[in-house]
């Protein structure tokens, strides 16, 4: 097998490490109650963890056999392998927004990640390591309060996988300057570096795991895998000397398609925040059965939607659901498939048919 097919193989399985990763900390940040950054007594979690340890070697590998301009585009089918192995596998299916926005990230990142011309082996002063550790400790701490003062969940989420973009794309700039340092003879001198790419890395696991409760997979995901290699491309631009190729043309493809990324992740957001009508609808279980009824049973037919009451006006309310009366019986159908708001319904003892 040639070198380059190897490469190309070594990445395409990196991908779907990273893609699998992402689908069990979804399931586990969708299921568990317990801490929404760190779930350390998952065993799910465990396996994501180690599903992204290999998926992260597997890369460090292909680069080793290919070149960047090949490797790093084809980690971006990430989110293209996730959908429909969450489909396949835990029956998550994407919608046709989620799918659009999926592919525009994916090209768009392509298409910028080849543009990018690799520049000769160059490291990172010290003096620029600790400007870089602290900037990106700033903007991780923006991006972490910024999140939670966002009152809605899905774009909470977004926050938080923008900080863990930030965090695994310098933590990629921190590995390539201890690997192009380190050496056999003195295997701990760059001590400083590896300590810094380890915590920039816990702290991208982390805020990537928080970032899968209440938006599902594919925006916080599709945000990680635009912002990660977005922020080690312009570190890479602007310290190690690297450059778009093509000269002004290649720049303003490189433009292009950054807005393309851009774009597919804010169909990814909006197809998350779109509440599905049904959610806000008011059922009247008792129409059908008339007035008389209700008006036996002393109470009248009501219907409450999650996470939001609904308003005599048709507008939400967010304000306190109405609540079972006395001596009411609640009457709990099941819900098929997975929905993202579960309807809950209370009829009467007399509409329900129950003496």
């Amino acid at each position: 097998m040639s070198p380059l097919l190897l490469s190309v193989l070594l990445s395409l399985v990196s991908a779907v490490a990273y893609a699998a990763a992402a689908i069990v900390q979804e399931r586990v940040a969708a299921s568990a109650s317990g801490p929404r950054y760190a779930p350390l007594r998952s065993p799910a979690w465990w396996v994501s963890v180690l599903l992204n340890g290999l998926g992260a070697t597997l890369h460090v590998v292909a680069l080793a056999y290919g070149p960047l301009s090949l490797v790093q585009p084809l980690g971006a089918l990430t989110i293209v392998f996730a959908l429909p192995m969450a489909a396949l596998f835990v029956d998550r299916r994407a919608g046709r927004r989620a799918w659009r926005g999926a592919l525009m990230a994916t090209v768009g990142l392509a298409g910028l990640l080849s543009l990018t011309n690799g520049s000769d082996a160059q490291s990172l002063a010290d003096g620029e390591r600790w400007m870089l550790a602290a900037g990106t400790t700033a903007v991780v701490a923006v991006l972490f309060t910024a999140a939670h003062l966002v009152g809605r969940s899905v774009l909470r989420s977004v926050i938080l996988a923008a900080g863990a973009g930030v965090s695994f794309g310098m933590a990629s700039v921190f590995t390539k300057s201890v690997a192009e340092e380190w050496t056999s003879a003195a295997p701990l001198a760059e001590w400083t570096g590896l300590l810094v790419l380890s915590a920039l890395a816990v702290t991208g696991l982390l805020l990537s795991q928080a970032s899968y409760r209440g938006a599902g997979l594919a925006a916080p995901l599709a945000t990680v895998t635009v912002v990660n290699p977005v922020v080690a491309a312009a570190v890479g631009l602007t310290l190690f000397g690297e450059s778009f190729r093509y000269g002004t043309a290649g720049t303003v493809a490189a433009l292009a398609c950054g807005a393309v990324a851009a774009g597919g992740l804010v169909q990814l957001t909006l197809d998350r925040m779109t509440v599905p009508p049904e959610a806000l609808s008011v059922s009247d279980p008792g129409a059908s059965a008339g007035s008389g009824s209700s008006e036996r049973s002393g109470s009248s037919p009501r219907s409450v939607s999650s996470p939001r009451s609904v308003s005599s006006s048709g507008a939400p309310s967010d304000g306190d659901a109405p609540r079972p009366e006395v001596g009411q019986r609640i009457d709990v159908g099941a819900v098929p498939g997975t929905r993202p708001y579960l309807e809950v319904e209370m009829r009467s003892r007399a509409v329900a048919g129950r003496p």
